[in-house]
Parts: C-alpha cells; sequence; structure tokens
C-alpha cells in the first residue's frame, strides 16, 4: 500500500508509477487527483472536527460559570450550542471515517511502484534475461549450468509418462474433487515427497532459512496482509465453517446496532423481521437488507482462506510489529500445500500438473530493511537457482518488465525451467522484492539502531521452488526411451536408494 504523504508531496511519482504499469497518463492523474482530493476532505473534517469538539468542551465548563453567574439565558444558550454540537460531531465523525474507509480502499487496488531498473513492457514478451550471479551463502549457484539434454528418441510431456507409469492419474483425482486436481502413486507419490524434503533441507541446512510449519487457513489480515485480498478474492478457496450460537447472536446484535444508529439518523422507523438461530432462539431481526448485513457479518465471523502461497503466514508472522535491527535479515522457509482457484486461466494448461487447484511449494521469505532488499533479492534468487543446478535441470532467468510483474511486486526475477516434452521454457520460480508495500498493509516495522523512531521493513518472497513443476521438470529431463525415469543423483538418498523410476 502506498503512503498518502508522499502521494500529496509527490504526485507524479504515482502518476509515472501507473503509467509504467500500463495505465494511460489520464486515467493515472485522475486517480491521484481523486485520492488527493478524497484526502484532502478526510484531513479537512479531522481538523473540523477538533475544532467541534474544542468548541463543546469549552462551552460545557462556560455553562457552569454562566449559571454561577446567574447569566440563565447565556446558560440556555450555550446548553443549545452543546445540544447541536452532540448532533454535529457523531454526524462529522461518520463522514471522516467513511472519508478514511473510501481512502484506504482505493490505496489498497493500487499496485506497487515498480523499481527505475525494471525494464518498460507490455507483457512477458518484453521481460528481459537477468544473469544469476553465485552467491557465497549458496555454494550450489557456483554449479555450472546443466546441459540441455539430447534425445535419441521424441520426448514425451510429463503426464503421458506419469501416465504410462500407472503412477499418475487424473481420472481418479477428478472423481474425487473435479478438475485440476491430481492422484500420485507408488514411486511418484514418493517422489514428490523426496523434492520437497531436498529442498527444505538445502534452504535450511546450507541457505541459513529458518523452517517454519505455518497454518495453511489465514484470516481476512492476513491475505490483505499480503496483498491477496481484495483485489485477487477470485484467485482463492473461501473455507467457512458452522458458526455457533454465540456467534450468530453475536452477529444479531452488531448488525442490529447498526442498523438502529443508521435508522435513527435517517428519522425512519425501526421494521423487523424473524430469525430463527440454530438452537431455537427466535430474533427480531431487519428487513431485507438488513438480512443481508447479517448473513454477511456471520459469514466473515466464520471465513478463513485457504492459502495460495506460503508467503501469506510467513511474511504475516511479523504483522503488527516493531522488530530491532539485530533481527534482521529473518529468512523463513516453509513446505505447505498451496491452494489457487486458477479463475483467470480457463483454457490454458489443462493436461497435467502444471496449473492445479492444488499443489506443494518450498517457499522463501525474507524480512529486511531497505538499504539491503535488492541484494537479499540476488541472494535468494541464487539459494532457488542452486537447487535447479544441484537437480540437473537447465534453466534461464528473465527480468519481469513492468506488464507482467506482480500486484505486490517492486522488482521481479523469473526462473524458467527447460521442458523438453513441451520443448519450452516454464516458469518454476518466481524472486520478489515487495519494498515497503506489504509492510505498509501489514504495518510491519523495525527500529534502526541510529534513529529514534521505526521504519517499515522490506519484504521479499521467492519459490525455492515449486514442487509440482519441479516433477514435472525431473521428468521429462529425465525421461528414458523404455518409459523409465532416471532420479536425479541428489534425491537418491531420499528415494531410499532407487536410482529408477518404472512401472511397477
Amino acid at each position: 500500500m502506498h503512503d498518502i504523504k508522499w502521494i500529496r508531496e509527490e504526485p507524479n511519482g504515482l502518476v509515472n508509477a501507473l503509467v509504467r504499469r500500463g495505465t494511460s497518463e489520464a486515467e493515472a492523474q485522475a486517480l491521484v487527483d481523486g485520492l488527493i482530493a478524497l484526502d484532502e476532505k478526510r484531513r479537512s473534517g479531522i481538523g473540523r472536527l477538533e475544532e467541534l469538539q474544542a468548541r463543546r468542551n469549552a462551552a460545557s465548563k462556560e455553562i457552569g460559570a454562566a449559571k454561577k453567574a446567574g447569566e440563565n439565558d447565556r446558560a440556555e444558550s450555550l446548553m443549545a450550542e452543546v445540544g447541536k454540537l452532540k448532533t454535529d460531531i457523531p454526524a462529522l465523525e461518520e463522514e471522516v471515517k467513511a472519508a478514511e474507509g473510501e481512502l484506504h480502499a482505493r490505496l489498497s487496488a493500487i499496485p506497487n511502484a515498480p523499481l527505475a531498473e525494471v525494464p518498460f513492457g507490455k507483457d512477458e514478451h518484453d521481460n528481459v534475461p537477468h544473469e544469476a550471479k553465485p552467491h557465497p551463502e549458496a555454494p550450489g549457484s557456483a554449479l555450472p549450468m546443466p546441459a540441455l539434454r539430447d534425445y535419441a528418441f521424441t520426448p514425451k510431456q510429463h503426464f503421458e509418462i506419469g501416465e504410462a507409469l500407472g503412477q499418475m492419474d487424473f481420472e481418479v483425482a477428478a472423481k474425487l474433487s473435479g478438475a485440476r486436481f491430481v492422484v500420485l502413486k507408488n514411486r511418484l507419490a514418493r517422489l514428490e515427497r523426496a523434492i520437497g524434503q531436498f529442498f527444505i533441507d538445502t534452504h535450511t541446512e546450507e541457505h541459513g532459512y529458518m523452517e517454519v510449519a505455518p497454518p495453511v487457513l489465514v484470516k481476512d489480515e492476513a491475505m490483505f496482509g499480503t496483498a491477496q485480498l481484495p483485489k485477487f478474492r477470485d484467485d482463492q478457496f473461501e473455507a467457512r465453517r458452522v458458526p455457533s450460537d454465540s456467534e450468530s447472536a453475536d452477529a444479531f446484535r452488531r448488525v442490529t446496532e447498526e442498523y438502529k444508529i443508521d435508522r435513527a439518523r435517517k428519522g425512519v422507523a425501526h421494521t423487523y423481521c424473524e430469525v430463527r438461530l440454530a438452537d431455537g432462539v427466535e430474533l427480531l431481526l431487519l428487513t431485507e437488507d438488513g438480512i443481508r448485513r447479517y448473513d454477511q457479518v456471520l459469514g466473515e465471523a466464520s471465513r478463513l482462506w485457504l492459502i495460495p502461497t506460503a508467503e501469506v503466514p510467513l511474511t504475516n508472522l511479523v504483522a503488527q510489529s516493531i522488530l530491532s535491527e539485530d533481527e534482521l535479515p529473518m529468512r523463513l522457509t516453509a513446505l505447505t500445500p498451496c491452494f489457487r482457484a486458477e479463475a483467470g486461466s480457463a483454457g490454458r494448461d489443462t493436461r497435467g500438473m502444471i496449473r492445479q487447484h492444488q499443489f506443494n511449494k518450498v517457499e522463501m521469505v525474507a524480512i529486511t530493511t531497505p538499504e539491503k532488499a535488492l541484494e537479499e533479492q540476488e541472494r535468494m534468487l541464487a539459494c532457488a537457482v542452486a537447487v535447479l543446478k544441484k537437480l540437473g535441470l537447465h534453466h534461464r532467468v528473465v527480468t519481469l518488465c513492468t506488464g507482467d510483474m506482480g500486484f505486490a511486486s517492486a522488482r521481479t526475477f523469473d526462473i524458467e525451467v527447460w521442458l523438453p516434452g513441451q520443448g519450452a521454457y516454464r516458469e518454476i520460480s518466481s524472486v520478489s522484492t515487495c519494498s515497503d508495500f506489504q509492510a505498509r498493509r501489514m504495518n510491519a516495522r523495525y527500529r534502526p539502531k541510529d534513529a529514534k523512531s521505526p521504519r517499515f521493513v522490506n519484504t521479499l518472497n521467492g519459490s525455492g521452488v515449486a514442487v509440482g513443476r519441479a516433477m514435472v521438470a525431473i521428468l521429462e529431463n529425465y525421461q528414458n526411451e523404455d518409459g523409465s525415469v532416471t532420479v536425479p543423483d541428489v534425491l537418491v538418498p531420499y528415494m531410499g536408494g532407487a536410482t529408477k523410476i518404472e512401472r511397477a
């Protein structure tokens, strides 16, 4: 989320950032002008509110003095003024609250500003090759780039290999859960587990990340903090539990109170209808609009979200916190299932494991100071590259252009692995620095050693890497003409010594 103070002082900064991301200059200027006008309305309302509150307090004191002096007319006039202020102040408070809410909503819908070095472009065709430099704290990153393999046969795609092995079943998965799920069996099930274990071991034992086992169900606030909400709501899986009777009653009381205040302010009589709770308790609630609001409040109370990536819980570990500078950089990693609705990918990668609703991924997250963020991003990239080199998987790295980068990102490197069955490079990891964009949304700060006031941290995240896509790459790159798959050397210990996967 952007700082409204920065927007006030440097409006052209946000205009230019939006233009670089593909917004027309006229639209960007109108958006920024609207933000500044709304902020002015908010600030003006706060100032006026402070004046009215000060006058109410002063007039209240004057009433006693007037009565004591026998100035009854003046006391009556002051009491009438205070009575009016007691009506005007709550109304103005509601106006300020509404302006603050609207400003917050508008700011939360604006993407992060790309760094100056991010190439300008419209889509993936404008991405630019990037040289991933070896890092001394990621030893495997110094290994030579694995060579492209020559095949004496036409390479197959991963799903053809897995189905021929009898260990990858999409039809059974569809019976259980629908499209975009898979059932892995036997050696392929173990291979998936082995890949994830290899990744997490490497990052914790060699790269200095602390392993975390986070919840995979999170609240609205966590999803908002990393910017999955509200913009990408349709891409998420929502989970709800049956609310308890006490939650139902609390929701009823909250909505009824809101309703009474609203109706009283408008001078309209209350109207109610009957509602029955699960335990048979009958309550008189509002009209149709109130019922909808009641359902909304009740739903919010019982709703959690399945994480689309462990970035969400890992980054939110520092939400609403003030860290000491000595705690930074904080490096965290987790192997979790991830869940994505893929609402915007209709017709894309419908075969195979490239784009699933559920998949496992090892995530890396770093929390650091603004001065160290770009250096940390290169380090994180080296860690992701290291595990691919150890697996012997040929890949390339690109810097995403302004039109292809994610909503919360200030700069993103994508690692694309070579898939001989598809004859194409496909993304297997994204490594992003988000500047203080997420930190502002979650109020995550640190206290510098040489300063009294806390500053917002910088957050980074990267796949280290996607387990399912790594399996896809292994199956396609290590396939043999007889249909078997050779196990990469680094995974043999995790596979109980097996060097080859064959049809059982």
